[in-house]
């Protein structure tokens, strides 16, 4: 993942396809505090060796709804994530997804903030992924690319383990696995690790993809904005907002998405029991 990272932070409400979940996959019903409606299923269900007794695998929970097996990323995974990366964005550059390469560095530095969902006890056939990195996120001055905040890092995976915030970089749910819960999922984990972590909360960056329909009369920060308000549907950044999410501006030149003119919005949920 050389550049700005077209997938980052790109399922809609189950995945990139933004189809519409009953079930909103980003924790619609979670209040803006968020941290409190974290849903306890995650991180209780697994002994040494996880539901399945797979060897040498750190079991985080089995989804509540999808059933899925979530499991922390580890370097055996790697081949076959890069693999499902490919599948899931066929017309996204190559150049701006994780490469196997970048999946091992990132499951040597912080196999903590990856979780990858098997169906059933195959570890053979990844159907969802999350990934994040720990970073300083400077508030002040919010306009970046990934590429310009990883290299910021002191490892070459982007994260950096004395940061207090988890920067989503990564949610992938394959297109045949959609519309089960399982996005939701991922963001009850994300969110269930920083408290475990005592991490600030959550940083990314969102695609906005409803904004390809409103670039010709609206800037992206209007049309963020609106969203945000309520005036105008997207079928990522609503539920996002819905999940406890404050989306504070546009980003530009974030992603190579030439339908939303390279925008992409900044999305941050705080963790209010986050102890400094």
């Amino acid at each position: 993942m050389s550049s700005e990272s077209a997938h980052i932070e790109n399922a809609g409400p189950d995945g990139p396809s933004g189809a519409e979940d009953t079930e909103s996959a980003h924790i619609e019903n979670a209040g803006p505090s968020g941290a409190e409606d974290i849903e306890s299923a995650y991180i209780e269900n697994a002994g040494p060796d996880g539901p399945s007794g797979a060897e040498n695998t750190d079991v985080v929970s089995i989804g509540p709804r999808s059933g899925l097996q979530y499991v922390r990323m580890t370097p055996a995974m790697c081949p076959a994530l890069a693999v499902l990366e490919l599948e899931t964005f066929p017309s996204v550059n190559p150049a701006d997804l994780y490469d196997e390469g970048e999946l091992l560095k990132l499951a040597a530095d912080f196999p903590e903030g990856s979780v990858v969902g098997f169906d059933g006890d195959d570890r053979n056939y990844p159907v969802a992924l999350g990934l994040g990195v720990r970073t300083h996120f400077d508030f002040d001055h919010p306009q970046h690319s990934l590429k310009e905040m990883l290299a910021d890092s002191p490892t070459e995976s982007g994260d950096d383990p004395d940061a207090p915030w988890y920067y989503g970089t990564d949610i992938v749910v394959r297109p045949n696995y959609r519309r089960r819960g399982i996005g939701r999922e991922l963001y009850d984990m994300r969110k269930q690790m920083c408290v475990d972590l005592n991490l600030a909360g959550i940083v990314a960056g969102g695609v906005i993809p409803g904004y390809a329909d409103h670039k010709d009369e609206l800037t992206a920060d209007e049309y963020v904005a609106k969203v945000v308000a309520g005036e105008l549907y997207d079928p990522t950044l609503t539920f996002q907002v819905k999940s406890g999410f404050e989306a504070p501006c546009a980003l530009s030149n974030y992603l190579r998405d030439p339908e939303v003119n390279n925008h992409a919005a900044l999305i941050v949920w705080h963790n209010v029991r986050y102890r400094p």
